[in-house]
């Protein structure tokens, strides 16, 4: 392969950094986190990723999706944002346990307890449990909504080279200015005193002092680790296939869980949101096929320099929320075909009952207790547990996969 410069290095970093940019600064646009914090806690757990891994994975690790639920459960249960960081720290915890479980028993344990039986349907909950916020922000101004779902289904489908690669990108810059005429022509107002405020360069407002200690808090959203490790394991194998290369054996998945656990933990501190390894960024290796880490290193490197651009995170607060809506009817919905997908790639056979069964139990925990108006309450004496519906689905779909009889073998 041809020899990369520099210059060509910090060209090709840009381009990753575009690739996450959109998915990355949604998160915490609908949960209500700092956007320039979750930039500057992306590359940092980016960084980390890679010193854990040997610098080997070219993987970007960006904000994500599955932990808006229960999030949005804590804060709207009156939880502030220190005792939400220490329940992200948590599940950074849970991922480290993983990797410790994983070096004893080796990488053969994480394809018996996440096989596609089991991941399809619990990204697929990730998905439609996620619908409804898609739908409470889009009919905010539907119009704003379906110009922006427009502009990015066109990018997706019917553009060319890496612009197809940039789809939520492009329908968040078309979302953003139809809006701002649509400002023009009737009594809907942009949300620009957050850009008007902000100064140009000043410290992130992280929550290191705020840190708090809540139980319920950390029950809600630790355990979603659990959800992610499925996406995780299946990102690696992706990124992997694209590379060439076995990650799950060189470095390690007990190295890639223990990278994007300690990438966790640390969003957590500084009060971003929980970090996961994007396939959008596997997206651009395969157009581009420069498999280079560096440059995944220097996309962090830009991530991190924004996040101290407060001028730029008053920009992203400014965001109409129609435009997000529009953007995650899109998102969301491909969350949820990407399960449908896994199912089909894993040729997984309905015609035995025991896969109806799985994906049945999987489905109804997941998605009956997402649609609570309230997280599972389970009392124990005096204590009382909240479980989000997406843990408890992924919990019920890995026991029930391990002792009903009749599973595929998988490969050690």
């Amino acid at each position: 392969m041809e020899q990369l410069t520099n210059e060509r290095r910090v060209v090709l970093g840009l381009q990753h950094m575009v690739a996450m940019f959109g998915a990355t600064i949604l998160v915490p646009l609908i949960t209500g986190l700092d956007p320039s914090v979750a930039l500057i806690s992306a590359g940092i757990g980016t960084l980390i990723f890679h010193f854990v891994t040997k610098r080997m994975v070219p993987v970007f690790l960006g904000s994500s999706f599955a932990f808006i639920p229960p999030i949005l459960a804590a804060a709207g249960g009156g939880a502030s944002f220190g005792k939400i960081g220490i329940g992200i720290f948590c599940a950074g915890l849970v991922y480290l346990a993983m990797a410790g479980l994983v070096m004893l028993i080796g990488p053969g344990f994480i394809r018996k307890i996440f096989p596609p039986i089991v991941t399809g349907p619990v990204i697929a909950v990730i998905g439609i449990t996620l619908a409804p916020i898609a739908i409470s922000q889009a009919e905010g101004v539907w119009l704003i909504a379906i110009v922006t779902l427009i502009a990015t289904v066109v990018a997706a489908v019917w553009f060319k080279g890496l612009f197809k690669m940039l789809p939520i990108l492009t329908g968040f810059i078309v979302g953003f200015f139809f809006a701002w005429f649509w400002s023009a022509v009737s009594d809907f107002s942009m949300p620009f005193d957050a850009l008007k405020d902000a100064d140009w360069i000043a410290w992130p407002n992280f929550v290191l002092g705020d840190l708090a200690f809540d139980w319920d808090v950390i029950i809600l959203i630790a355990p979603i680790a659990l959800v992610t490790m499925i996406e995780h394991v299946g990102d690696i194998l992706a990124n992997g296939r694209v590379v060439g290369k076995d990650f799950f054996k060189e470095p390690g998945v007990h190295r890639t869980l223990m990278g994007d656990g300690l990438a966790t933990a640390t969003a957590g501190l500084l009060g971003g949101p929980p970090n996961t390894t994007y396939s959008e960024n596997t997206g651009v290796l395969a157009v581009t096929q420069v498999y280079d880490p560096m440059v995944l290193r220097i996309a962090a490197g830009f991530a991190i320099l924004l996040g101290f651009i407060p001028k730029f995170g008053g920009l992203l607060r400014s965001v109409p929320v129609p435009v997000l809506g529009g953007l995650s009817v899109v998102l969301f919905g491909m969350i949820a075909a990407v399960g449908l997908r896994t199912l089909v790639e894993g040729r997984v056979d309905f015609t035995k009952v025991r896969n109806m069964i799985i994906a049945g139990m999987i489905l109804v925990f997941g998605l009956g207790i997402s649609g609570l108006s309230a997280p599972l309450a389970i009392t124990f004496g005096d204590t009382s547990i909240q479980i989000s519906g997406l843990a408890l689905g992924a919990l019920v779909g890995v026991v029930a996969n391990l002792i009903i009889p009749g599973a595929e073998k998988v490969e050690e």
